[in-house]
């Protein structure tokens, strides 16, 4: 090989050099002062759970950037938790090196400059050795003095936050661990995003923008938990520890299971996110992230970028503005924000002498930081922001005028019924608004050719119509969502002959639409919505689309009818296939467990991944259908919305329902999603037993099956003794004793020691595992006295016979008595 020019020589001597220092076999955990990193050379703990190394995140192969970072060693998604040199990219790893150099570790680039370095004072060299541990912590040490580490990756963290690490801050030295978000997917530079403990003293911690305002907070630590983070009374999973002395204040946790992989990530989004491995799938399974709405992350979408949740992508400019760099956009880089396409009347210095004009932008949450301005009307307040040239918006309001100086921040598109949603009046030049003096002739001639072109149609629509009217054939209103006629309908179901079910929201019958397409229709009872807001309710619900929700194909609103055109599901409903001993066709476990696991999917997207939360309120086996694979599809969600304020009301009126609802309903506090979670865990019992939860034997005494599956639970007893006799103990006994003690958790009197959706469905995943529960109050009380308090009662099974079973749960104080006779009667 010839060498032509000095510049090369040296680097192919420098080469050489580095390739005659002993470099640490794939085997090595660690590397000591007479070793080096370079290459594709790694060390890997002793159990092979982490490795350190050079490494490019993403997929720049045309010219990538190494860094030297700790990554996962057996999870084959390539995911970094540690970053050295996350600010300053090296391009050739070969002939760089991550080498002892005078008492520290540094990394040198292929220039022979140090970009990273342990920055400790001068040691005695021939003893260091840097080892990476089965935690995850990288770990520098003198060989005389092991016990004590010179320096730790655990005190550097960089985004990620692994178990039995610190964060926190020394109070003596004033050092603290904080965790700062990655640039983009592609870039783990420093990002504007970071989570710490409260500079200012308190024991909460908070998630900060640009290291100048606070977004989020955890709340104080309070009873083994913070006290805006509901979800660590659930301590079934990890073990969490807050530890404040005069020393140090940090918080640290480890997981029950040691065998369960987790991170806990300030991510690119600005969202703190706590991420479980998910072996089957292969992929990272979010178990929880705060703020829960991505768009309540501060200044997400960068200067006059509008955040729009569950929208793709998130983020947009708004009117005449455009992305600052579109390569950013492109990898969800929103920060850098957006700039305007033409500049303003004032910032130009060749302008036409047209004035600057205003957008109207309706529904939007307001930007940052405005300022207030006395004035009497809203031309004043027009007027003041034109005569300042750095005035780029405008809100009027009640009197009230306000207008943003410089760039606008955190924007936020609401819908029409978000309480806080305002009207926001956006400066742009002239040109970016269509002029009305030239497109006059042309705004008349497309108006008279529309109108012509409309009367035409019209025309023909009408002799169409008149000609062949097709049974069931509706319009398209809302993507697919089809705006029925109440007469199509009703020839669809032949007079609603075949009725299918009903309960207190209406009556189901089965029908046949034109295109031989088998749907149910809803009959509504009690609606008293007016047209407008109805479609606007219904067209929302029917954008919702998942595998274990029921898919609405359309509605009809014609004066007091209202109806709903539903897919239709031939297995029917959940109850007609675990309540009836005469059905030849038992659900096998293995079917029920998957019924389960499909419901609480369909939940967890309710209460989680719609723009609002939906709480479904009336979660029983009467409302979860099956498809002609049994595939599970929660059915009714949404109609609490429709019916509004009616709701309870049409609630106490339905049957079988009072069986499933949780405690809050009875107390008349406020409804979350945690009503839901209880119902569920009620249905679970019954999936269980194949029978309802409450029955009254021959010798008049009520059995109250949660109570018996609590009193196994926590007795360690059979619990195949659970089991629906039908399935002739055909158990697999994890799967049962999983699905028990979720239930029993589900029932908590206290909504907030009840898990999540999403935490039920990771548990029967088998992403996290789940201790055995606490004896709800409750249920405590019942087996310790049997005295009942009536709260459930007109089971549906026992409804549908013409008899009235009493169900019951109970309280074990005397006043449980008086109660009895109280509830039954308002019953």
């Amino acid at each position: 090989m010839e060498i032509r020019d000095g510049a090369g020589l040296m680097l192919y001597v420098l080469f050489l050099i580095l390739s005659l220092v002993p470099q640490p076999s794939t085997a090595a955990d660690s590397i000591s002062v007479n070793q080096s990193i370079s290459g594709a050379n790694t060390i890997v703990s002793s159990k092979g759970v982490f490795k350190l190394g050079f490494f490019t995140p993403g997929n720049k192969a045309s010219s990538p950037k190494y860094y030297i970072g700790i990554l996962y060693n057996k999870v084959s998604v390539q995911t970094a938790v540690w970053v050295a040199n996350r600010d300053a990219p090296i391009s050739d790893r070969f002939s760089s090196a991550l080498k002892f150099l005078d008492g520290n570790l540094v990394l040198l680039n292929e220039s022979g400059i140090s970009v990273w370095s342990t920055n400790l004072s001068s040691t005695p060299l021939g003893s260091l050795r840097a080892t990476i541990q089965d935690d995850g912590n990288f770990v520098l040490k003198d060989g005389s003095n092991s016990s004590k580490p010179l320096w730790q990756s655990f005190d550097f963290p960089t985004d990620t936050w692994l178990p039995g690490s610190k964060l926190g801050r020394n109070v003596i030295t004033k050092e603290t661990q904080y965790l700062t978000a990655w640039k983009n997917p592609e870039d783990p530079g420093t990002g504007l995003f970071s989570l710490e403990l409260d500079p200012n003293g308190s024991n909460a911690y908070l998630i900060m923008w640009n290291k100048t305002r606070q977004y989020w907070s955890s709340g104080p630590w309070k009873d083994n938990m913070f006290s805006l983070v509901p979800e660590m009374r659930l301590n079934y999973i990890y073990n969490f520890s807050f530890v404040s002395n005069s020393n140090e204040s940090y918080f640290t946790y480890s997981m029950y299971n040691s065998s369960v992989i987790s991170r806990f990530v300030m991510d690119v989004t600005g969202q703190a996110k706590q991420f479980t491995w998910l072996e089957s799938s292969k992929q990272w399974n979010l178990f929880w992230g705060q703020p829960r709405q991505q768009c309540e992350v501060y200044a997400l979408c960068g200067a006059f970028g509008s955040c729009t949740e569950n929208s793709s992508p998130i983020c947009s400019c708004v009117k005449g503005f455009e992305p600052k760099s579109n390569p950013e956009w492109d990898l969800k880089e929103y920060s850098g924000g957006c700039r305007r396409k033409t500049k303003l009347r004032c910032e130009n210095s060749v302008a036409n002498g047209d004035e600057d004009r205003f957008l109207l932008m309706p529904y939007m949450e307001l930007p940052d930081l405005p300022q207030s301005v006395e004035v009497g009307s809203e031309g004043e307040c027009v007027s003041t922001c034109l005569s300042n040239c750095s005035c780029n918006a405008y809100s009027y309001e009640n009197g009230q005028c306000e207008i943003w100086n410089g760039d606008l921040l955190h924007m936020k598109q609401l819908s029409q019924s978000d309480s806080g949603a305002k009207s926001l009046y956006l400066r742009l030049a002239a040109s970016e608004f269509s002029s009305s003096k030239k497109n006059t002739g042309m705004i008349v001639g497309v108006i008279v050719g529309s109108a012509a072109g409309l009367a035409i149609v019209l025309v023909l629509v009408l002799l169409l119509l008149r000609k062949r009217r097709s049974v069931g054939r509706g319009k398209a209103v809302e993507g697919s969502l089809v705006a029925f006629e109440y007469r199509d309908l009703q020839n669809a179901t032949k007079n609603f002959s075949h009725k299918l079910g009903g309960g207190g929201f209406g009556s189901v019958f089965k029908g046949t639409l034109a295109d031989s397409t088998t749907v149910a229709v809803k009959k509504l009872e009690s609606v008293s919505q007016g047209e407008k807001q109805f479609r606007t309710e219904v067209s929302t619900i029917g954008t919702i689309q998942h595998v274990n929700l029921i898919r609405l194909r359309g509605f009809c609103s014609e004066g007091q009818r209202k109806l709903l055109v539903y897919d239709h599901m031939p297995n029917g409903s959940l109850d007609s296939h675990i309540f009836q001993e005469k059905n030849p066709n038992v659900l096998d476990w293995k079917t029920r467990y998957q019924i389960a696991l499909g419901t609480a999917r369909g939940l967890a997207y309710l209460h989680e991944k719609c723009r609002e939360c939906i709480v479904h309120c009336d979660i029983k086996p009467e409302n979860i259908l099956l498809d002609s694979q049994f595939v599970p599809k929660v059915a009714d969600f949404g109609l609490a919305k429709l019916f509004g304020r009616e709701f309870s009301r049409v609630l106490t009126t339905m049957r079988g329902t009072r069986g499933y609802l949780a405690p809050e309903w009875i107390s008349g506090v406020a409804i979350t999603a945690k009503a839901d979670v209880f119902s569920y865990g009620m249905m679970l019992f019954e999936i269980v037993s194949g029978r309802r939860n409450s029955e009254q034997s021959e010798d008049g005494t009520i059995k109250f099956f949660p109570s018996s599956v609590a009193n196994t639970i926590c007795e360690e007893g059979d619990i195949l003794s659970l089991l629906d006799t039908k399935l002739e103990g055909n158990a697999d006994v994890q799967e049962l004793t999983k699905v028990c003690r979720v239930a029993c958790w589900c029932i908590q009197d206290e909504e907030a020691q009840r898990p999540s959706m999403s935490n039920v469905v990771q548990i029967l995943e088998g992403v996290l595992e789940v201790n055995k529960p606490p004896m709800p109050r409750s249920l405590h009380a019942f087996i310790d006295s049997h005295e009942h308090l009536v709260f459930f009662t007109e089971s549906s099974s026992s409804s549908s016979s013409g008899k009235n079973s009493k169900t019951s749960t109970s309280t074990s104080s005397s006043r449980a008595k008086s109660n009895t006779s109280s509830t039954s009667s308002k019953s």
